[in-house]
């Protein structure tokens, strides 16, 4: 069957899974946090950078470097089965920032953002033992939560976002609806709560 016709709506759908992807938002999000919660700016920068190396770097790096020595498909990690390690890897690097950052005193609103993806990462990890869950669209979903609680309703305009990336994963079929669904639903029941306690 000619695919030609769905090749805009392919390359779109790549776009946005490469935008949005998890390393992407793990890396932005303690920044944006840091930056609009913490006085001054500089401190809240200072730790927030902190935060992204060990919740974004350090783990993809690792992928990387897993992809390179050809122990990984690609740097999404499409096959569920070699998740496992790159994803105890990512919270062991996540929990050494992390403790870090509690050790020397980091701002809680960081500090909590950070928190947010050691247990979403926890989460994930859990479940993609057995099953595929959309890791995607667990980050987007987490992340557009943690917007609103710290910006206000207006942020609930990135709830289309955390619809499209999900979209997008099933575009590719790199998941199922209920695969995307599972993460979304993962994603708000461990941020919102996490973020609300602790920062």
């Amino acid at each position: 069957m000619d695919d030609r016709g769905h090749r805009p709506t392919l390359r779109v759908a790549r776009a946005v899974t490469e935008v949005f992807a998890p390393a992407l938002l793990a890396a932005v999000m303690p920044i944006v946090i840091g930056v609009a919660s913490v006085s001054p700016v500089g401190n809240g920068l200072g730790w927030a950078l902190v935060g992204a190396l060990f919740c974004s770097v350090v783990p993809n790096t690792l992928i990387w470097w897993g992809v390179r020595r050809g122990r990984l498909t690609d740097h999404h990690i499409r096959v569920r089965e070699q998740r496992r390690r790159p994803l105890a890897y990512g919270l062991l690097s996540v929990l050494v920032g992390l403790s870090l950052m509690i050790g020397l005193g980091a701002p809680r609103p960081v500090t909590a953002m950070v928190v947010v993806m050691f247990v979403l990462g926890v989460a994930v990890t859990a479940a993609n033992l057995v099953w595929k869950l959309s890791i995607h669209a667990a980050v987007a979903a987490g992340s557009a939560a943690v917007l609103v609680i710290t910006f206000g309703p207006a942020l609930l305009v990135t709830a289309p976002v955390v619809a499209l990336v999900g979209w997008s994963r099933v575009r590719l079929r790199d998941h199922t609806v209920a695969q995307v669904t599972a993460g979304t639903v993962v994603g708000l029941l461990v941020a919102i709560p996490t973020f609300l306690v602790l920062r």
